[in-house]
Protein backbone atom coordinates (compact mmCIF):
# COMPACT_ATOMS: atom_id res chain seq x y z
CA UNK A 1 0.00 0.00 0.00
CA UNK A 2 1.31 3.47 -0.92
CA UNK A 3 2.04 5.56 2.16
CA UNK A 4 2.03 9.35 2.52
CA UNK A 5 2.91 11.92 5.16
CA UNK A 6 1.97 15.60 5.45
CA UNK A 7 3.84 18.42 7.18
CA UNK A 8 1.78 21.57 7.72
CA UNK A 9 3.33 24.93 8.52
CA UNK A 10 1.58 28.22 9.20
CA UNK A 11 -2.04 29.18 9.66
CA UNK A 12 -5.40 27.47 10.18
CA UNK A 13 -6.15 27.89 6.49
CA UNK A 14 -3.15 25.66 5.77
CA UNK A 15 -4.47 23.19 8.36
CA UNK A 16 -7.76 23.05 6.48
CA UNK A 17 -6.06 22.58 3.14
CA UNK A 18 -3.88 19.77 4.50
CA UNK A 19 -7.03 18.03 5.67
CA UNK A 20 -8.26 18.27 2.08
CA UNK A 21 -5.09 16.63 0.76
CA UNK A 22 -5.35 13.92 3.41
CA UNK A 23 -9.00 13.18 2.58
CA UNK A 24 -8.30 12.99 -1.18
CA UNK A 25 -5.37 10.58 -0.77
CA UNK A 26 -7.20 8.36 1.72
CA UNK A 27 -10.08 8.16 -0.76
CA UNK A 28 -7.59 6.81 -3.32
CA UNK A 29 -6.58 4.04 -0.94
CA UNK A 30 -3.29 5.48 0.29
CA UNK A 31 -2.23 5.04 3.93
CA UNK A 32 -1.16 7.98 6.07
CA UNK A 33 1.89 7.81 8.35
CA UNK A 34 3.72 10.30 10.52
CA UNK A 35 6.08 12.75 8.83
CA UNK A 36 8.79 11.26 11.06
CA UNK A 37 8.41 7.88 9.35
CA UNK A 38 9.53 6.54 5.99
CA UNK A 39 6.83 7.17 3.36
CA UNK A 40 6.37 6.84 -0.38
CA UNK A 41 5.01 10.37 -0.69
CA UNK A 42 5.75 13.49 1.36
CA UNK A 43 3.65 16.64 1.15
CA UNK A 44 4.99 19.88 2.62
CA UNK A 45 2.26 22.51 2.98
CA UNK A 46 4.39 25.64 3.25
CA UNK A 47 4.15 29.05 4.87
CA UNK A 48 5.74 32.32 3.77
CA UNK A 49 4.59 34.77 6.43
CA UNK A 50 8.20 35.22 7.64
CA UNK A 51 11.64 34.37 6.33
CA UNK A 52 11.86 31.86 9.19
CA UNK A 53 8.71 30.13 7.89
CA UNK A 54 10.35 29.81 4.49
CA UNK A 55 13.45 28.32 6.10
CA UNK A 56 11.32 25.79 8.00
CA UNK A 57 9.61 24.83 4.74
CA UNK A 58 13.00 24.02 3.20
CA UNK A 59 14.00 22.08 6.31
CA UNK A 60 10.93 19.87 5.88
CA UNK A 61 11.96 19.13 2.29
CA UNK A 62 15.42 18.06 3.50
CA UNK A 63 13.87 15.97 6.28
CA UNK A 64 11.71 14.12 3.75
CA UNK A 65 14.70 13.39 1.51
CA UNK A 66 16.67 12.10 4.50
CA UNK A 67 13.84 9.76 5.47
CA UNK A 68 13.47 8.32 1.98
CA UNK A 69 15.66 9.53 -0.87
CA UNK A 70 13.41 7.72 -3.36
CA UNK A 71 10.17 9.27 -2.13
CA UNK A 72 7.98 11.53 -4.24
CA UNK A 73 8.02 15.02 -2.73
CA UNK A 74 5.23 17.54 -3.32
CA UNK A 75 5.62 21.09 -2.04
CA UNK A 76 2.52 23.26 -1.92
CA UNK A 77 1.37 26.71 -0.86
CA UNK A 78 2.54 30.20 -0.01
CA UNK A 79 6.29 29.63 0.03
CA UNK A 80 6.10 27.94 -3.37
CA UNK A 81 4.25 30.96 -4.71
CA UNK A 82 6.86 33.42 -3.44
CA UNK A 83 10.07 31.39 -3.94
CA UNK A 84 9.44 29.46 -7.15
CA UNK A 85 12.90 29.98 -8.67
CA UNK A 86 14.77 29.00 -5.51
CA UNK A 87 12.76 25.80 -5.11
CA UNK A 88 13.10 24.84 -8.77
CA UNK A 89 16.85 25.46 -8.88
CA UNK A 90 17.94 24.27 -5.44
CA UNK A 91 15.52 21.76 -3.96
CA UNK A 92 14.72 19.49 -6.93
CA UNK A 93 11.31 18.30 -5.75
CA UNK A 94 8.81 16.38 -7.85
CA UNK A 95 5.69 18.56 -7.64
CA UNK A 96 5.38 22.31 -7.01
CA UNK A 97 1.94 23.88 -6.61
CA UNK A 98 1.51 27.51 -5.54
CA UNK A 99 -1.73 29.13 -4.46
CA UNK A 100 -3.78 27.69 -7.32
CA UNK A 101 -4.34 24.11 -8.47
CA UNK A 102 -4.33 22.64 -4.95
CA UNK A 103 -7.43 20.60 -5.69
CA UNK A 104 -5.46 18.64 -8.30
CA UNK A 105 -2.69 17.59 -5.89
CA UNK A 106 -3.90 14.03 -5.23
CA UNK A 107 -4.36 13.35 -8.95
CA UNK A 108 -0.92 14.79 -9.73
CA UNK A 109 0.66 12.58 -7.09
CA UNK A 110 -1.04 9.51 -8.52
CA UNK A 111 0.09 10.33 -12.07
CA UNK A 112 3.64 11.06 -10.90
CA UNK A 113 3.82 7.68 -9.15
CA UNK A 114 2.78 6.11 -12.46
CA UNK A 115 5.70 7.83 -14.20
CA UNK A 116 3.96 10.80 -15.81
CA UNK A 117 6.15 13.88 -16.18
CA UNK A 118 5.02 16.72 -13.96
CA UNK A 119 4.43 20.36 -14.86
CA UNK A 120 4.82 22.76 -11.95
CA UNK A 121 1.64 24.74 -11.35
CA UNK A 122 2.50 28.28 -10.29
CA UNK A 123 0.41 31.06 -11.81
CA UNK A 124 0.12 34.84 -11.42
CA UNK A 125 -1.65 34.74 -8.08
CA UNK A 126 -2.96 38.33 -8.24
CA UNK A 127 -4.93 37.37 -11.34
CA UNK A 128 -6.90 34.67 -9.48
CA UNK A 129 -10.58 35.51 -9.07
CA UNK A 130 -12.25 32.12 -8.48
CA UNK A 131 -12.23 30.38 -5.10
CA UNK A 132 -10.80 26.87 -5.27
CA UNK A 133 -12.80 24.63 -2.95
CA UNK A 134 -11.44 21.60 -1.12
CA UNK A 135 -14.61 19.81 0.05
CA UNK A 136 -14.03 17.98 3.34
CA UNK A 137 -16.59 15.81 5.11
CA UNK A 138 -14.82 14.98 8.34
CA UNK A 139 -11.85 15.96 10.53
CA UNK A 140 -10.66 12.61 11.83
CA UNK A 141 -8.63 13.80 14.82
CA UNK A 142 -10.60 16.89 15.85
CA UNK A 143 -13.92 17.55 17.59
CA UNK A 144 -14.42 20.92 15.93
CA UNK A 145 -14.24 21.25 12.16
CA UNK A 146 -12.65 24.00 10.10
CA UNK A 147 -14.31 25.35 6.97
CA UNK A 148 -12.32 27.61 4.66
CA UNK A 149 -14.74 30.11 3.14
CA UNK A 150 -12.40 32.86 1.90
CA UNK A 151 -8.93 33.25 0.42
CA UNK A 152 -6.66 36.12 -0.57
CA UNK A 153 -5.97 39.62 0.73
CA UNK A 154 -6.23 43.13 -0.72
CA UNK A 155 -4.95 45.01 2.37
CA UNK A 156 -1.16 45.17 1.72
CA UNK A 157 0.12 45.86 5.24
CA UNK A 158 3.74 46.97 5.04
CA UNK A 159 5.14 43.89 6.82
CA UNK A 160 3.10 41.24 5.00
CA UNK A 161 3.80 39.02 1.98
CA UNK A 162 0.40 37.30 2.01
CA UNK A 163 -1.26 39.39 -0.75
CA UNK A 164 1.51 38.20 -3.06
CA UNK A 165 1.35 34.62 -1.78
CA UNK A 166 -2.42 34.15 -1.65
CA UNK A 167 -3.64 36.57 -4.29
CA UNK A 168 -6.75 38.73 -4.46
CA UNK A 169 -9.74 38.23 -2.19
CA UNK A 170 -12.21 35.54 -3.29
CA UNK A 171 -15.04 33.67 -1.60
CA UNK A 172 -16.64 30.24 -1.66
CA UNK A 173 -20.28 30.53 -2.88
CA UNK A 174 -22.87 30.34 -0.10
CA UNK A 175 -24.54 27.16 -1.33
CA UNK A 176 -21.19 25.34 -1.38
CA UNK A 177 -20.41 26.51 2.16
CA UNK A 178 -23.79 25.23 3.34
CA UNK A 179 -23.29 21.85 1.66
CA UNK A 180 -19.83 21.33 3.20
CA UNK A 181 -21.15 22.44 6.62
CA UNK A 182 -24.03 19.97 6.34
CA UNK A 183 -21.61 17.16 5.51
CA UNK A 184 -19.37 18.08 8.45
CA UNK A 185 -22.26 18.09 10.91
CA UNK A 186 -23.71 14.89 9.46
CA UNK A 187 -20.36 13.21 10.23
CA UNK A 188 -20.60 14.25 13.89
CA UNK A 189 -19.03 17.71 14.20
CA UNK A 190 -21.06 20.12 16.33
CA UNK A 191 -18.79 23.17 16.03
CA UNK A 192 -17.55 24.70 12.77
CA UNK A 193 -14.74 27.27 12.67
CA UNK A 194 -15.06 29.60 9.69
CA UNK A 195 -11.59 30.40 8.41
CA UNK A 196 -9.94 32.45 5.70
CA UNK A 197 -7.15 34.91 5.10
CA UNK A 198 -9.71 37.69 5.63
CA UNK A 199 -12.76 35.82 6.94
CA UNK A 200 -14.58 39.08 7.65
CA UNK A 201 -14.43 40.09 4.00
CA UNK A 202 -16.29 36.98 2.94
CA UNK A 203 -18.75 37.61 0.12
CA UNK A 204 -17.57 40.99 -1.10
CA UNK A 205 -16.80 39.48 -4.50
CA UNK A 206 -20.04 37.46 -4.78
CA UNK A 207 -22.62 39.95 -3.50
CA UNK A 208 -23.15 38.61 0.01
CA UNK A 209 -21.48 38.92 3.43
CA UNK A 210 -20.42 36.95 6.49
CA UNK A 211 -23.55 37.77 8.49
CA UNK A 212 -25.84 36.54 5.73
CA UNK A 213 -23.83 33.31 5.47
CA UNK A 214 -23.97 32.63 9.21
CA UNK A 215 -27.72 33.28 9.31
CA UNK A 216 -28.18 30.63 6.63
CA UNK A 217 -25.91 28.20 8.46
CA UNK A 218 -27.87 28.59 11.69
CA UNK A 219 -31.14 27.88 9.87
CA UNK A 220 -30.10 25.23 7.35
CA UNK A 221 -27.36 23.11 8.91
CA UNK A 222 -28.83 20.34 11.03
CA UNK A 223 -26.80 19.38 14.09
CA UNK A 224 -24.77 22.59 14.14
CA UNK A 225 -24.43 23.78 17.73
CA UNK A 226 -21.74 26.44 17.42
CA UNK A 227 -20.11 28.65 14.76
CA UNK A 228 -16.75 30.20 15.55
CA UNK A 229 -14.95 32.88 13.52
CA UNK A 230 -11.25 32.04 13.43
CA UNK A 231 -10.01 35.63 13.07
CA UNK A 232 -11.52 38.90 11.88
CA UNK A 233 -10.27 42.45 11.39
CA UNK A 234 -11.95 45.20 13.41
CA UNK A 235 -12.93 47.14 10.27
CA UNK A 236 -14.72 43.99 9.02
CA UNK A 237 -16.97 43.70 12.09
CA UNK A 238 -20.21 45.39 11.06
CA UNK A 239 -22.95 46.49 13.45
CA UNK A 240 -25.20 43.99 11.63
CA UNK A 241 -22.83 41.16 12.54
CA UNK A 242 -22.64 42.23 16.18
CA UNK A 243 -26.43 42.52 16.50
CA UNK A 244 -26.81 39.03 15.05
CA UNK A 245 -24.16 37.64 17.42
CA UNK A 246 -25.91 39.22 20.38
CA UNK A 247 -29.20 37.48 19.54
CA UNK A 248 -27.93 34.13 18.22
CA UNK A 249 -26.50 31.75 20.88
CA UNK A 250 -24.96 29.49 18.23
CA UNK A 251 -22.34 32.16 17.43
CA UNK A 252 -19.30 31.77 19.69
CA UNK A 253 -18.73 34.63 22.12
CA UNK A 254 -15.15 35.05 21.04
CA UNK A 255 -13.65 37.42 18.50
CA UNK A 256 -9.97 37.22 17.66
CA UNK A 257 -9.23 40.70 16.30
CA UNK A 258 -5.63 41.45 15.26
CA UNK A 259 -4.53 44.93 16.34
CA UNK A 260 -0.77 44.38 15.57
CA UNK A 261 0.19 47.53 17.50
CA UNK A 262 -1.61 49.85 19.90
CA UNK A 263 0.46 52.91 19.03
CA UNK A 264 -0.70 55.23 16.26
CA UNK A 265 2.71 55.96 14.75
CA UNK A 266 3.57 52.27 14.51
CA UNK A 267 0.13 51.52 13.04
CA UNK A 268 0.74 54.18 10.41
CA UNK A 269 4.10 52.62 9.50
CA UNK A 270 2.41 49.23 9.31
CA UNK A 271 -0.19 50.61 6.87
CA UNK A 272 -3.00 49.44 9.16
CA UNK A 273 -6.42 50.99 8.36
CA UNK A 274 -7.38 52.39 11.81
CA UNK A 275 -6.02 54.25 14.82
CA UNK A 276 -5.95 53.19 18.45
CA UNK A 277 -8.77 55.46 19.55
CA UNK A 278 -11.21 54.00 17.00
CA UNK A 279 -10.17 50.45 17.89
CA UNK A 280 -10.80 51.17 21.58
CA UNK A 281 -14.25 52.56 20.86
CA UNK A 282 -15.20 49.47 18.87
CA UNK A 283 -14.02 47.21 21.72
CA UNK A 284 -16.15 49.24 24.11
CA UNK A 285 -19.18 48.97 21.81
CA UNK A 286 -18.79 45.20 21.37
CA UNK A 287 -18.68 44.75 25.15
CA UNK A 288 -21.78 46.94 25.58
CA UNK A 289 -23.67 44.33 23.55
CA UNK A 290 -21.95 41.20 24.95
CA UNK A 291 -20.27 41.98 28.31
CA UNK A 292 -18.64 38.56 28.79
CA UNK A 293 -17.28 38.20 25.25
CA UNK A 294 -13.63 37.21 24.82
CA UNK A 295 -11.71 39.65 22.62
CA UNK A 296 -8.21 38.38 21.87
CA UNK A 297 -5.65 39.81 19.49
CA UNK A 298 -2.38 39.54 17.56
CA UNK A 299 0.47 41.95 18.31
CA UNK A 300 3.78 42.44 16.48
CA UNK A 301 6.54 43.79 18.72
CA UNK A 302 9.82 45.33 17.62
CA UNK A 303 8.54 46.69 14.32
CA UNK A 304 11.16 48.83 12.54
CA UNK A 305 11.62 52.21 14.30
CA UNK A 306 9.38 51.17 17.24
CA UNK A 307 10.74 53.09 20.23
CA UNK A 308 10.58 52.00 23.86
CA UNK A 309 7.96 54.70 24.46
CA UNK A 310 5.83 53.43 21.59
CA UNK A 311 6.05 49.88 22.88
CA UNK A 312 5.03 50.99 26.38
CA UNK A 313 2.12 52.89 24.81
CA UNK A 314 1.02 49.68 23.08
CA UNK A 315 1.19 47.73 26.32
CA UNK A 316 -0.74 50.35 28.31
CA UNK A 317 -3.48 50.61 25.67
CA UNK A 318 -3.87 46.83 25.62
CA UNK A 319 -4.23 46.83 29.41
CA UNK A 320 -6.88 49.54 29.18
CA UNK A 321 -8.86 47.53 26.62
CA UNK A 322 -8.60 44.42 28.86
CA UNK A 323 -8.09 42.13 25.91
CA UNK A 324 -8.49 38.54 27.07
CA UNK A 325 -5.23 37.17 25.63
CA UNK A 326 -2.63 37.90 22.95
CA UNK A 327 -0.72 36.07 20.25
CA UNK A 328 2.64 37.85 20.25
CA UNK A 329 5.07 37.91 17.33
CA UNK A 330 8.51 39.53 17.35
CA UNK A 331 8.78 41.35 14.02
CA UNK A 332 10.45 39.22 11.36
CA UNK A 333 11.78 40.82 8.21
CA UNK A 334 10.09 39.51 5.07
CA UNK A 335 11.76 40.07 1.73
CA UNK A 336 9.77 41.98 -0.92
CA UNK A 337 7.72 43.93 1.66
CA UNK A 338 7.76 47.68 2.36
CA UNK A 339 8.82 47.15 5.97
CA UNK A 340 11.92 45.22 4.89
CA UNK A 341 13.25 48.39 3.23
CA UNK A 342 12.59 50.67 6.21
CA UNK A 343 15.39 52.03 8.35
CA UNK A 344 15.57 51.40 12.08
CA UNK A 345 15.38 47.62 12.29
CA UNK A 346 15.78 46.52 15.91
CA UNK A 347 18.14 43.94 17.40
CA UNK A 348 16.66 40.51 18.09
CA UNK A 349 17.52 40.92 21.77
CA UNK A 350 15.22 43.97 22.02
CA UNK A 351 12.39 42.22 20.16
CA UNK A 352 12.60 39.14 22.39
CA UNK A 353 12.68 41.25 25.55
CA UNK A 354 9.59 43.20 24.49
CA UNK A 355 7.79 40.00 23.52
CA UNK A 356 8.49 38.57 26.98
CA UNK A 357 7.15 41.68 28.73
CA UNK A 358 4.00 41.67 26.64
CA UNK A 359 3.57 37.94 27.29
CA UNK A 360 3.51 38.67 31.04
CA UNK A 361 0.89 41.32 30.41
CA UNK A 362 -1.17 38.85 28.35
CA UNK A 363 -0.94 36.20 31.08
CA UNK A 364 -2.21 38.64 33.71
CA UNK A 365 -5.10 39.75 31.48
CA UNK A 366 -6.09 36.16 30.72
CA UNK A 367 -5.99 35.13 34.37
CA UNK A 368 -8.27 38.03 35.30
CA UNK A 369 -10.65 37.20 32.45
CA UNK A 370 -10.87 33.50 33.36
CA UNK A 371 -11.51 34.20 37.03
CA UNK A 372 -14.65 36.20 36.11
CA UNK A 373 -16.29 32.93 35.03
CA UNK A 374 -16.11 31.16 38.40
CA UNK A 375 -19.70 30.46 39.42
CA UNK A 376 -21.12 30.89 35.93
CA UNK A 377 -22.95 28.33 33.81
CA UNK A 378 -21.33 27.76 30.40
CA UNK A 379 -21.63 25.38 27.47
CA UNK A 380 -18.54 23.25 26.80
CA UNK A 381 -17.76 21.11 23.78
CA UNK A 382 -15.69 18.29 25.25
CA UNK A 383 -12.79 17.28 23.03
CA UNK A 384 -10.58 14.77 24.86
CA UNK A 385 -9.55 13.21 28.14
CA UNK A 386 -6.79 15.14 29.87
CA UNK A 387 -5.31 14.80 33.36
CA UNK A 388 -8.01 12.29 34.34
CA UNK A 389 -10.85 14.64 33.37
CA UNK A 390 -12.73 15.65 30.25
CA UNK A 391 -11.38 18.76 28.57
CA UNK A 392 -13.06 21.20 26.19
CA UNK A 393 -13.74 24.81 25.27
CA UNK A 394 -16.55 27.20 26.07
CA UNK A 395 -18.17 29.58 23.62
CA UNK A 396 -15.61 32.16 24.83
CA UNK A 397 -12.79 29.70 23.99
CA UNK A 398 -11.98 29.13 27.63
CA UNK A 399 -10.36 25.79 28.47
CA UNK A 400 -12.46 23.88 30.98
CA UNK A 401 -11.85 20.61 32.87
CA UNK A 402 -14.73 18.53 34.21
CA UNK A 403 -15.19 15.11 35.83
CA UNK A 404 -17.86 13.71 33.54
CA UNK A 405 -18.70 10.36 31.99
CA UNK A 406 -16.60 9.61 28.92
CA UNK A 407 -19.85 9.47 26.93
CA UNK A 408 -19.79 13.28 27.00
CA UNK A 409 -16.75 13.33 24.70
CA UNK A 410 -17.42 15.20 21.43
CA UNK A 411 -20.69 16.49 22.92
CA UNK A 412 -21.73 19.95 24.08
CA UNK A 413 -22.79 20.03 27.73
CA UNK A 414 -23.94 22.64 30.20
CA UNK A 415 -21.62 22.91 33.20
CA UNK A 416 -20.98 25.31 36.05
CA UNK A 417 -17.44 26.54 36.64
CA UNK A 418 -16.78 25.92 40.32
CA UNK A 419 -13.16 26.97 40.76
CA UNK A 420 -9.98 28.29 39.22
CA UNK A 421 -7.04 26.20 40.44
CA UNK A 422 -3.47 26.07 39.13
CA UNK A 423 -4.42 28.13 36.07
CA UNK A 424 -7.30 25.73 35.27
CA UNK A 425 -11.03 26.32 35.20
CA UNK A 426 -12.73 23.37 36.92
CA UNK A 427 -16.41 22.65 36.33
CA UNK A 428 -19.13 20.18 37.22
CA UNK A 429 -22.26 19.06 35.42
CA UNK A 430 -24.99 21.66 35.83
CA UNK A 431 -27.16 18.95 37.42
CA UNK A 432 -24.53 18.34 40.11
CA UNK A 433 -23.75 21.87 41.26
CA UNK A 434 -22.68 21.76 44.91
CA UNK A 435 -24.63 23.90 47.35
CA UNK A 436 -21.50 25.35 48.93
CA UNK A 437 -20.09 28.58 47.58
CA UNK A 438 -17.85 28.27 44.55
CA UNK A 439 -14.50 30.00 44.73
CA UNK A 440 -11.48 31.17 42.81
CA UNK A 441 -8.15 29.96 44.18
Amino acid sequence: MTTFAIATLGCKVNTYESQGYESALLAKGYQQVSFKEKADVYIINTCAVTNTAGSKSRQKIHQAKALNQNALIAVVGCYVQTAKEQLEQQEHVDILIGSDGKRTLADRIEKALQGEKQVNEIHDVRALRVFEALPIQHFEHQTRAFLKIQDGCNQFCSYCIIPYARGAERSLPENEVIKIAQDLCASGHQEIVLSGIHTGRYGRDINTNLTQLMKRMCKEVKGLRRIRISSIEMNEISDELLTFMQKEPKIARHLHIPIQSANNEVLKNMHRPYDVEWFKERVKYIRSLMPDISISSDVIVGFPQESEEQFVDTMENIKQMELSFLHIFPYSRRDHTVAATMSGHLENKIKKERAARLAQCSKALYTAYKQKFVGKEVSVLFEKEKDGMLFGHTSEYLEVYCSMDVKALHQMKQVVITSYIDDKLIACDVKEVPHETVSAI
